[in-house]
């Protein structure tokens, strides 16, 4: 099992201000560092009013510089929104201010306001990250290289260059996948067999048999979960709609599980968003088992850092001593 932590920064309105959700996400990640989870995960989205993280690899700078262990995963980075060249040097520095530390998943972005700001077709999404991880790949090896008609030379080398993973659930992707990046990243283990059957065929190493897919999106753990989740259910639902309006944005209609509205009793009953009490959390995460991810946002839509730091504190004294050996 895998233990995450992950953070999007979101700061709306009636939340918590930015200036605070910025310091307790470095404070909250050099506790996960202390504790022994193994991934601190960052998204990334554009122009969004609740201030969604736009820039994760300066962050994932901050939290290396707060950390020793932990591994930091961008996930995901939109690299078609980038300059690949810029981009090979900033994943560069950043893998040594993380000390080998980083594993970057690369995402093609859906959300067309996202492309136009950057001058960018969202048509083009698959070509332009697919170029960005050639010309990665490239620059990394510290050799000179001719781009569109340039000379390119990378420094400093990354020693070793940052794994660059695969993010989506298409069995396109997955195939893509094993042709031309590191690993392949589906959220819920989506066409995992077809990456595995791909990366066979090309004679690269078998990556297993599963991808330890994600559990719930959210786990607070209390001993007042129904308290605790009336102050935590603005947040979820904010969140779940913001991802309602970039779906309808992109495709023309809303997507996913609360496609025709959010009622917060539904995300509670749909196990995406949980408040359990210690013994409810300890029998859910060791139902996940070994091929599992445990993952956790305690910033959820900008919430309230002191109770993000209830829930995570008692977790590691009532929860973590009885589920840690699941980690690995």
């Amino acid at each position: 099992m895998e233990f995450v932590l992950c953070f999007d920064l979101r700061a709306p309105a009636f939340g918590t201000p930015t200036r605070e959700i910025y310091a307790a996400t470095l404070d909250l990640c050099a506790w996960a560092d202390d504790v022994g989870f193994d991934y601190i995960g960052l998204g990334e989205h554009h122009a969004s009013d609740d201030g969604y993280l736009p820039s994760p690899i300066p962050m994932a700078a901050a939290i290396g510089a707060r950390t020793k262990r932990i591994t930091i995963r961008p996930n995901v980075l939109l690299a078609p929104l980038y300059e690949p060249v810029k981009l090979a040097e900033d994943l560069a520095v950043l893998q040594y201010i993380c000390d080998g530390r980083l594993e970057v998943v690369i995402g093609a972005g859906y959300v067309p306001y996202e492309f136009q700001m950057f001058g960018k077709r969202r048509e083009d999404r698959k070509a332009l990250y697919m170029n960005a991880i050639e010309v990665l790949k490239r620059a990394w090896t510290g050799e000179t290289f001719d781009y569109q008609g340039r000379s390119i030379t990378v420094r400093p080398i990354p020693n070793p260059p940052p794994k660059l993973l695969l993010g989506g659930t298409h069995p396109a992707v997955a195939k893509r996948a094993a042709r031309i990046a590191d690993g392949f990243y589906p959220p819920a283990g989506e066409n995992w067999k077809i990456y595995r059957q791909a990366c066979l065929d090309l004679g690269k190493p078998d990556p297993g048999e599963r991808f330890k897919a994600l559990g719930p999106i959210y786990t607070h753990v209390t001993n007042d979960p129904d308290g605790d989740w009336a102050k935590i259910a603005p947040h979820a639902k904010h969140v779940v709609e913001s991802y309602s309006k970039w779906t309808t944005e992109a495709y023309g209609r809303p997507a996913g599980p609360f496609a025709k509205g959010v009622n917060p009793d539904d995300l509670r009953k749909s196990g995406s968003y949980l408040c359990l009490r210690p013994e409810e959390a300890i029998r859910m995460i060791r139902e996940l088992g070994r091929d599992r991810t445990f993952i956790t946002t305690p910033l959820l839509g900008g919430l309230d850092p002191a109770l993000a730091w209830q829930g995570l504190r008692l977790f590691e004294r009532e929860v973590w001593p009885h589920v840690r050996d699941l980690q690995g």
